[in-house]
């Protein structure tokens, strides 16, 4: 990738010395200038290891990790310059307004008092927080309060912004807060690397996707080029009966092991081809056979589905159900 501002090879990382484990094993990685590349996974998969080395807060054992065309460990003066970082948790002054909150992050980043309060009433604009006023951050929305961090972390205008799980705990209106507002940056001209175990999150707002798995990059592309790794539409069909899902996985015009059943929620899902004579021959076998469906419909795959069929077992199962 000739415009990389972000360069990872072969980083590791390992917690607890030789009896512990590898956050990082070998991971690879690299983003292109003015994009927002998403690193997904669930919960120790390396994602957070991974911001915390790119941001110069931890050393990696191994590898070469550079940030904007400096390392990490060498120039890691010169990366935090470049940089801004939004983490889990809000890093604010519940006490103080949004206005106030700004101008102490620019006078903590050396900028002059004038220079502090110019820029803060733009971020609060940017943001569409300007009618807060002085309420105080503890009043705000779990929506506006994630802004203002985001808000904060770009206070010097960087040239990367990390993003590590920024809409964790935050309901859907917030949510969508936060992702317009990433999109607005990215407009800016603003490289984001967002970490999420949010599948929607990810289709929503990357340009490319790399899928990390036991601290390596298991796959990686674009939102689109993974989801056609599993065919190019799939077919899902809801019966009114759970008790016909057995005899219904039969009519589908795939391979049986190729069928995805949910009990629960009497759902058959299926890959196929040529999708609009895979829905006819679908909704005649069932008729034909007596079967009743609630709903039947055609769609692309999700990226839940790419992630499960490249790591598959339990623990990323609940990543799919917290998405």
């Amino acid at each position: 990738m000739a415009d990389a501002v972000i360069t990872v090879e072969g980083a590791r990382k390992r917690y607890g010395g030789k009896a512990g484990r590898d956050a990082l094993d070998g991971l690879d990685l690299r983003v292109a200038r003015g994009t927002v590349h998403g690193v997904l996974g669930p919960n120790g998969a390396g994602k957070t290891t991974l911001v915390r080395v790119l941001a110069t807060l931890l050393r990696p054992d191994a590898g070469r990790v550079e940030v904007a065309g400096h390392d990490v460990v060498s120039e890691a003066y010169a990366v935090r310059l470049r940089i801004g970082l939004l983490g889990q948790h809000a890093a604010l002054d519940e006490g103080l307004g949004g206005r106030q909150n700004l101008e102490l992050f620019g006078r903590l980043h050396h900028l002059g008092a004038r220079h502090a309060r110019v820029r803060a009433g733009e971020l609060l604009e940017r943001f569409g927080l300007t009618d807060t006023g002085r309420k105080p951050v503890k009043q705000y929305s779990g929506g506006m309060r994630r802004r203002l961090d985001l808000a904060a972390s770009l206070i010097t205008e960087p040239e990367v912004l990390f993003l590590d799980e920024p809409t964790t705990g935050l309901d859907p209106r917030g949510r969508a807060e936060v992702w317009a507002a990433v999109r607005s940056l990215v407009g800016g001209g603003t490289t984001v690397l967002l970490t999420t175990q949010y599948l929607e999150e990810a289709d929503q707002l990357a340009d490319r996707v790399s899928l990390v798995d036991a601290g390596r990059v298991v796959a990686e592309g674009t939102p689109d080029g993974l989801k056609s790794r599993l065919g190019a539409d799939r077919i899902d069909v809801v019966l009114r009966d759970a008790g016909q899902l057995g005899a219904a996985v039969a009519l589908l015009p795939v391979p049986k092991d190729e069928v995805s059943v949910d009990a629960d929620r009497r759902l058959l899902s299926a890959p196929v081809t040529d999708r609009m004579t895979a829905l006819a021959g679908v909704v005649r076998a069932l008729e034909e056979a007596g079967i009743d469906a609630e709903d039947i419909a055609l769609r692309r795959p999700t990226l839940d589905e790419v992630f499960l069929r490249l790591t598959g077992n339990d623990e990323h199962a609940r990543v799919k159900e917290a998405a």
